[in-house]
Formats: structure tokens, sequence, C-alpha cells
């Protein structure tokens, strides 16, 4: 069996497989359930190529759904599945060349992500192909293992050294991601990943993953945050909960913030918004706050408030109060921060999925991140609680409020801090602007909202909470 290169060729190889991949694509996390439809229903092949002829056989493909949206897979099939793969299972081939194999997402199989790791560095044959950003060799023989802390997407770790990130909604280049690691990397930043290739599919022009350094760090700042919430809500943190805790660590994470910001000035463009700018950026917050209310009903008493915010800073723009924008992070939150032994490191500099590509890769103000970065430490604050209420199930009104006041004190004195911290490093001191850096809160708050409708019904008042406040400030 070879690399198939016709449209009639990929057809015919997946035939049997497509009845078992529709039911398990709906399935994943990367799925974009409510764009689909019922467009899910039919799986048209764009790019497919045998990586590897004999078992365990190693597939990769690109496939196109009825509305139009493309998915990446990487799957394996083997005639018995090892007990060890059993939770990777898609089901078993009916018909065709692997009649009764076993067909299963084959990022959970370290044998047949080496032999990938082995065919991008090595080339030829079919299948996606590495082209090079930095000369340093890359070794072929580092043990492989799945790693289970991206969302959207899917990575694989190599020894200690190399991460492999796949991007399973796949987009024709330039990628944005691409683009400012390779920026980034050329401009040496210490608190970002070296770019060392990027996965291409063919000749089609898609930028189908990446090749970076794996940062030594032990879960992210998101699990680091929650654990010390937890702790400090309980009083077990520090004796004085107040100042103690986590502070210090939000006040280098600024710091970090602002250095990847001021690495970015100087890799991309930086403009000054004129008043029609900033009128055009709020009148997009308020349109997608009007489609959030039809979606979340919850929303609806808030509007008023936060469509004047939204107002008054395009009324502030329109005085002449100047603000400027460059290329920022643009989905900035304590899951994208790693705590690693030299300080902080970002990563996944993709931006907000559910947006268009080309609203996230234009120029946006630093605030937008800072934004983001305020919002998720409300957010690990309510979560905190959450561990904290199943660690001690006492839900008496005395206890309850006085964690949820500890909480609310502890996500304020983290903001401060990390605020505190990205102002030291130079450039923007965000508490200099409080309009648009509100009027950012809210906007997120909304898409937190509607995201949490969409997948976590019941934390849905976390950005509610949020919403609530700003609307009133």
């Amino acid at each position: 069996m070879t690399a198939v290169a016709t449209q009639a060729g990929p057809r015919r190889l997946l035939a049997p497989l497509l009845p078992l991949l529709g039911p398990w694509l709906r399935t994943r996390r990367w799925y974009a359930a409510e764009a689909e439809g019922a467009g899910a229903e039919r799986l048209v092949p764009v790019v497919v190529d045998v990586v590897r002829h004999e078992a365990p056989v190693l597939l990769h493909a690109v496939l196109r759904t009825g509305s139009g949206r493309l998915y990446q897979f990487l799957l394996g099939l083997r005639p018995e599945l090892p007990g060890r793969l059993a939770d990777a299972a898609i089901g078993r081939v009916g018909e065709g060349s692997w009649l009764g194999w076993t067909l299963y997402e084959a990022t959970e199989d370290a044998v047949l992500m080496g032999v990938l790791l082995h065919h991008l560095v090595r080339g030829g044959g079919g299948g996606p192909r590495l082209e090079r950003t930095t000369p340093m060799p890359l070794p072929v023989s580092l043990p492989a293992r799945p790693l289970t802390a991206d969302q959207s997407n899917s990575a694989v770790g190599y020894g200690d050294r190399l991460l492999l990130k796949i991007y399973r909604r796949p987009e024709p280049g330039p990628h944005l991601e691409v683009e400012t690691l390779r920026a980034l990397t050329a401009a040496r930043c210490p608190r970002t990943p070296r770019l060392h290739g990027i996965l291409r599919g063919g000749d089609t022009g898609l930028v189908l993953g990446l090749m970076e350094d794996l940062l030594p760090a032990e879960g992210d700042g998101w699990q680091a945050a929650v654990r010390q919430v937890a702790d400090c809500v309980d009083g077990t943190c520090t004796a004085v909960p107040a100042t103690g805790g986590f502070t210090a660590r939000a006040r280098a994470l600024g710091t970090a913030v602002a250095e990847v910001h001021t690495a970015l000035a100087g890799s991309f463009p930086r403009v000054r918004l004129t008043p029609d700018d900033i009128a055009r950026e709020a009148a997009r917050m308020t349109e997608r706050l009007a489609l959030a209310v039809r979606e979340v009903p919850a929303l609806a008493r808030h509007r008023d408030g936060i469509t004047r915010l939204y107002d008054v800073w395009a009324g502030a723009g329109a005085r002449g109060c100047p603000i400027l924008a460059q290329r920022v992070h643009g989905d900035l939150h304590l899951g994208q921060a790693l705590p690693t032994p030299a300080g902080w490191r970002l990563i996944d500099f993709e931006g907000e999925p559910a947006r268009p590509a080309a609203e996230r890769a234009a120029a946006q103000p630093v605030l937008k991140d800072v934004a983001g970065m305020l919002r998720s430490f409300d957010y690990a604050a309510q979560a905190g609680l959450r561990v904290l209420g199943e660690r001690d199930p006492d839900d008496t009104p005395g206890p309850r409020l006085r964690r949820a006041r500890r909480a609310r004190e502890w996500a304020a004195r983290n903001r401060r801090a990390f605020l505190a911290g990205y102002a030291d490093t130079g450039g923007t001191d965000p508490r200099c602007h409080p309009l648009p850096l509100r009027a950012y809160e809210a906007d997120k708050a909304v898409y937190e909202a509607v995201y949490e409708s969409r997948h976590r019904p019941d934390w849905l008042p976390i950005p509610l909470a949020a919403v609530h406040r700003l609307a009133r400030a």
C-alpha cells in the first residue's frame, strides 16, 4: 500500500474508516460543534498519506466536513490493540484492507509517534514534512509521550527536549503562532520556546503544526495557582494570608508578560490607534455582546451597563486619549504560562480559537493580554474554592462566606501584584489606562460566558459575576 496522491485514491483508502471517524470526531474536545450543525455527517478527504505501511500502520489525514471546516487526524491501525492503548480506540474496521483491525488515535502510541519523529526529521516519502527554522540537529531516537495540556490541539513530547504540536483544525499559512514564534526565536526572547520547524501539508499550503522546545515545567500556572488558592482560602498557605502565597509569582509573571510584549513590539509593527479605530473596536465589542445575549440570556440584565462602558471608551478615544497597538499573545491566561526553574515562560500564541484568523493577527493593545490574565486570576480563585469544597464538605453559611471572601481577596491581591510587575518592567502601565482595561476585561468575560454556556454550564456563574461587577463599576 502506498501514499495516495489522487482524489480517488484517498476516497478508496479511507472509505472503510469514515463511518468510524464521524461519530468519534464529534466527541473530541477540538471539534467545533457549535459551528458545524450537521456538517460532520459528511467527511471528505483533502490529504491522506500512509506514513508507515506495516503494522502498526500510521495514517495521516486532513478531512473536510460538510460545513467546510478542516480537521487533522493521526490514525493508527493494529490487528490487535494492546491494553495500554484501550482508551485510544476509535473502532473496529468493518471492511476493506484492514478488515477486523482496530482504528485508534495514534498520538497515544509512543511507537507510532517515534515513527513520525523519524519521518519528519529524516524526510522522504509521503506525509507531512518539517520545514526547519533553526540549524540545530534534531535527534530521532527520543522517547515519545503524549501531553495532555493542550485542548484545542494535540501535543507529543520527545524526551526532555522537543514538543510536537499538532493543529487539529489546520489553516493555510501564514499561521499566527508560527509567525509569532519565528520572530521571537529570531529575537532570542528568553520567555518563549524556540521554534525548530513548521509542519506543512504537501502542496496544500496548510500549516499542520510546529516543533519547538519542550520546556521543563511541572504543570502550568493555572494548576499552581488553583492549588495555592485552595490552601490559602483554607488559611494554611502562610501565617499572613493577606500578603503571602502567590503574590511574588504573580508579580514575576507580570514582568515576564511585559518582556514578551517588548520583544513583540521590536519584531512587528506598532501603531497608534486612531479615534476611528477605537470606535470600531468598541462597536465590535458591542456586537459580540449582542450575539452573546442571544445565546446566554443571563447576560441581558447587564447589557446596558456593559454597552455604556464600551461607549465611554469610544468617547475617550474621540477626545484623543492615545493608545498603542501591536502583536500580542491574544489568549493569555494562567494555563498559557509555565513556571520553570528559570522563571515564567509563555506558550500557545494562536489567539482565541473562536475568533477569525484575520482578527487574531491584527495589532491589539497590550491591555487585551493584561485583561485576559486578570480574568484568569478570578477564575483560579473560584476554581480553588471548588477544590476546597471537595476537600472539606462543610457548606454551612459561615464557612462558605468566609471562603468566598478569602478567594476574592486572593484574586484581588494577585491581580495587583501582576499589574505592578508589568508596570515595573517599562512600557505601558496598565493602571494608567483603567477605561480600556475594563472594556477588554468585560469583552473577555462575555466571551467566557458564551464558552461556559456551551461547554461547562456549571462554571457560567464565574464570568457572569465578572460581567455584573464590570457593568456597575
